[in-house]
């Protein structure tokens, strides 16, 4: 039953790895697999032919026959992971509905107002800038979504404009990586409690600046940022604001920003923050108004309703089938642990140094979805909470994916949004994210060489 488990693991990683050559969404096969882990890991359990394994690495088994015990383990073991994985995705549905209704008020077309450039090159490091600093308050997705937005309002040439796109994939991936709201697999560690806010801060900021600057220096030389763009006039752009605009842009990042003080002040788990800052701009969004004139009528057209309708269902569930698969194989035994950790033990015998193990992972998160690689290293590892680990963890996952277009969200979304083919990022920008990846891990072992 064990090899049952591994072999419908094994088949739906690769149907998401290759969802796009099927024509699948990758959520159907995330949730297929985790569902069904599960289901066989039950029989198998329930058999006596396989051992579950809680947090606590107490062992639960059936062998003997039915046990009370047994069985309360086995449920209390599907139900802790149940409750870790509910808590990402409600923070991750509230960020995304806030983000939502800042984007109905036009929010993010204030952002418009601060390019008003004509060089290419100057041009490149606002809308980098931008990315890092954003990716880092709103998460890397949502940043390469509102800045590729940006840049179609801005570059009309498609060609100069997927250079801009693929290099503020680069940015926001980077921007990401040192802030526990800033990509998926960061806020899984900080809600796991493998980090804290303070230690990412501390030890990745000046990784994630340096993976985010070192590309862009690069760039900035290419014949592809070279002399002037022609920059719209902003006034047809102004009569689209609304009176809300910028009202609900600052209101909507601030909330956002608010979560990890509510964490560091109230020991609260980051869900919790992130249901009240939604509800505050919820509220807002009920009395403001974002047009002269306002009538009662087109109240609807800006309410959270509408926010919530909006937001990519899709990808809150491919992480609850993700996460809950992986969860099966942390929670089935083998040689007396979890499967995980097993794997771990097996390849730090293989690869006795942890930092390569850590680098090949980041490589690895370009070829596979980043979040089952940082779930499943969750499980595989037992450090303590900032430890070095965890940090180089946090960016290589969150960074490394920026070397392919299919590595991470950002450049899921930047691909589907430009229509960037695989092939020309792979030969164009690949060599360039690697080089960014590889400088922020070296500035990442030094400083804890030298610091940690």
């Amino acid at each position: 039953m064990f090899a049952a488990i591994i072999l419908l693991f094994v088949i739906g990683y690769l149907t998401i790895v290759l969802e796009h050559p099927l024509n699948l969404d990758k959520t159907v096969p995330a949730l297929l697999m985790g569902a069904g882990c599960w289901a066989l890991l039950a029989i198998g359990f329930h058999g006596g032919t396989l051992t579950a394994v809680d947090t606590h690495d107490h062992l639960f088994s059936m062998a003997n026959g039915f046990s009370e015990d047994a069985e309360h383990g086995f449920t209390n073991a599907l139900l802790h992971h149940l409750g870790k994985t509910a808590e990402i995705l409600v923070f991750l549905i509230g960020a995304m509905t806030i983000v939502e209704i800042v984007d109905l008020h036009r929010g993010f077309d204030i952002l418009k107002g601060w390019v008003n450039t004509k060089s290419k090159k100057r041009l490149l490091w606002i809308i980098g800038i931008l990315a890092f600093i954003l990716s880092a308050i709103i998460d890397n997705l949502t940043a390469t979504i509102v800045l590729v937005t940006l840049l179609r309002k801005i570059i009309a040439n498609k060609t100069e404009r997927i250079w801009y796109a693929s290099l503020v994939v680069i940015a926001a991936n980077a921007g990401g990586a040192w802030s526990p709201i800033g990509d998926v697999t960061t806020t899984m560690l900080w809600i796991g409690k493998q980090v804290t806010t303070p230690g990412l801060v501390k030890w990745l900021i000046i990784p994630s600046i340096v993976c985010f600057i070192v590309p862009f220096v690069i760039a900035m030389f290419k014949k592809e940022f070279q002399g002037n763009i022609i920059v719209e006039s902003e006034e047809e752009e102004e009569a689209h604001k609304l009176l809300s605009s910028r009202k609900m842009l600052f209101i909507g990042l601030g909330m956002i920003v608010f979560v990890p003080f509510f964490k560091t002040f109230t020991h609260l788990p980051p869900y919790l923050g992130m249901m009240l800052s939604l509800g505050v701009v919820w509220l807002v969004s009920e009395y403001i108004h974002p047009e002269e004139g306002f009538e009662e009528e087109r109240k609807h057209l800006y309410s959270a309703h509408v926010a919530l309708s909006r937001i990519e269902m899709s990808s809150i569930l491919f992480f609850l089938g993700i996460l809950m698969a992986v969860a099966a194989l942390e929670t089935v035994v083998v040689d007396g642990v979890g499967a995980l950790r097993y794997a771990a033990q097996g390849l730090d015998s293989a690869i006795p140094n942890q930092d390569v193990v850590v680098i090949l992972l980041g490589v690895g998160s370009a070829i596979i979805d980043n979040v089952p690689l940082v779930a499943a290293s969750m499980g595989m590892y037992d450090a303590a909470t900032d430890s070095k680990l965890w940090h180089f963890i946090a960016y290589s996952a969150g960074t490394g994916g920026s070397m392919l277009i299919i590595g991470s969200a950002a450049g899921v979304a930047a691909m589907g949004m430009e229509k960037i083919d695989f092939i020309w990022y792979l030969k164009k920008i690949t060599w360039l994210a690697a080089i960014g990846f590889l400088a922020g891990a070296g500035v990442f072992l030094a400083m804890y060489s030298f610091l940690g």
